[in-house]
């Protein structure tokens, strides 16, 4: 686990439960495999923890999964802790992920994390004095035909530059929301000067139905 930030104990609760309505989103998650096979319920379970306690999870709660699931506490922890999805500390309330893998690193992620020191002050693994901005460094975030990008923390934000990424953390600094999605006008991820296949909608079609 070297290089995993985990909150030191005085940061730890001393307990953690899951609330009724998240109990039962769980047992629906754990429904889904076979007897004997629970502990492939661990990522969501993980995942709707984090959501519970101010997107991080402390060793309670993973010491409270490992009870659920019937497994041992380090097979919950080694999973905690291989994946960036997870925060074993707590983050910021707005929570920046910069995606630096080899697509977004050629197509300008130092001009991201650029943005991010120029108008946050804050580097990979910084957290602002307020506790209002984190900013980490990530693996692949699964859009490389839109790099760079970056996650806030649900909403993708792609085809960034330095000037994009800084009116984002801006708006985010002023409260507002920005648009997540491409930066640059492209519609998803069609080329960037737009479709050239499949250029028409045929609404008949697409429903099955018939074309004359």
């Amino acid at each position: 686990m070297s290089g995993v930030h985990i909150a030191p104990p005085e940061q730890q609760p001393a307990s953690f439960a899951f609330t009724a309505e998240n109990l039962a989103l769980a047992k629906t998650h754990i429904a889904k495999y076979p007897a004997g096979r629970q502990r492939s319920a661990v990522m969501p379970l993980l995942d709707i923890a984090q959501r519970q306690h101010d997107n991080w999870v402390p060793q309670a709660a993973i010491r409270y999964i490992a009870e659920m699931l019937d497994v041992p506490v380090i097979k919950v922890l080694e999973v905690a802790s291989f994946y960036t999805m997870y925060n074993l500390a707590p983050v910021g309330t707005h929570f920046v992920q910069v995606c630096t893998t080899t697509p977004c690193w050629l197509a300008g992620s130092d001009k991201v994390l650029s943005a991010c020191k120029k108008h946050l002050g804050l580097n990979p693994g910084e957290t602002s004095a307020d506790g209002k901005f984190t900013v980490i460094e990530v693996e692949c975030l699964g859009a490389c035909v839109n790099a760079p990008m970056l996650q806030y923390n649900d909403d993708f934000f792609e085809d960034l530059d330095e000037e994009s990424t800084g009116r984002i953390l801006e708006a985010l600094k002023r409260g507002e929301t920005p648009k997540p999605g491409p930066q640059n006008g492209r519609l998803s991820s069609e080329p960037l000067g737009g479709a050239t296949t499949l250029t028409t909608f045929n609404p008949a079609a697409s429903a099955g139905g018939n074309d004359d």
